[in-house]
């Protein structure tokens, strides 16, 4: 009798002890170079973890879809997504929530860039002198680098990007993007302006080639998206608590590599504009 306690007993406590030694797993998409995402999101993690009070690991993935898979797979719990992504990451596991985007996503744009070669000029107008060049977007599934802008050339040419350019691509990234047009392999590109003010403000030699000619109207992007097992996980109220300690993210230095001035609290809700632009163009059923 006494070693069946003892033994419960143990079995009790060997529970307790793996439950609090539980590890959030979190990623992002790849919407920067990899080893600039893990310099970001390994401070971020040393964050959350000082704050949660459990063991906090950064997962780098190698496309913005499957940044939704393992998210799906639950492979990891949170995740840093961007409008679209976060779309499809809520729509394949019921309950999950956005619960915190930087101030600036709300309110987010698109800059459409051009090689200083083909002679366009900043515009307040939609760049129609484009039509017959080359352009780039970012990954397929990215927001800002391809639902937006694509949505906006429909919007203004009444034509499909294939239609309105002579070529069209797709180059994975913002970064990417502004490195292809500034080196005249695309004429034109569109990409997040948060990466190419930051290059700006860093005095990337990109900029100096490619240079912004027109933006597009503002739209929400950015979110953290957290599942809905993660209190049944962690304990009751873990969710909220996530979403505190992320608004709560005061650090300058770390608000400034994603770069935003603050995080704010976020809803489902705030995202149906972005759900209802991508059924429009097929993106997501």
């Amino acid at each position: 009798m006494i070693r069946t306690t003892s033994l419960a007993l143990a079995l009790s406590l060997t529970t307790a002890l793996g439950a609090s030694a539980q590890t959030l797993y979190f990623s992002a998409i790849p919407d920067e170079d990899e080893t600039r995402l893990v310099e970001r999101f390994s401070k971020v993690a040393d964050y959350l973890e000082g704050e949660l009070g459990v063991d906090v690991q950064f997962v780098p993935v190698k496309s913005y879809a499957a940044s939704v898979t393992a998210f799906r797979n639950d492979q990891i719990q949170l995740a840093w997504f961007g409008g679209l992504t976060g779309v499809q990451a809520r729509l394949a596991v019921p309950e999950a929530r956005a619960i915190a985007q930087g101030k600036e996503d709300p309110i987010f744009v698109s800059y459409f860039i051009a090689n200083t070669e083909t002679g366009l000029e900043p515009s307040d107008s939609f760049p129609e002198e484009a039509q017959g060049m080359s352009f780039t977007f970012g990954a397929k599934t990215s927001t800002s680098g391809r639902l937006m802008p694509e949505y906006w050339i429909r919007e203004e040419t009444g034509e499909a990007p294939e239609a309105f350019f002579d070529r069209v691509g797709f180059s994975g990234d913002h970064s990417q993007t502004l490195r292809l047009v500034a080196s005249g392999a695309w004429q034109l590109g569109a990409l997040n302006f948060a990466v190419y003010d930051k290059a700006v403000e860093e005095g990337a030699p990109e900029v100096e080639t490619a240079k912004v000619i027109w933006q597009t109207p503002p739209y929400p992007d950015y979110n953290w998206t957290i599942r809905g097992d993660v209190d049944a996980r962690f304990g009751e109220g873990f969710a909220d608590k996530v979403q505190a300690a992320l608004i709560g993210m005061d650090d300058p230095e770390l608000l400034a590599t994603f770069p935003r001035e603050a995080f704010i609290p976020a809803a489902n809700e705030d995202f149906q504009p972005i759900e209802d632009t991508a059924k429009e163009l097929g993106l997501i059923e």
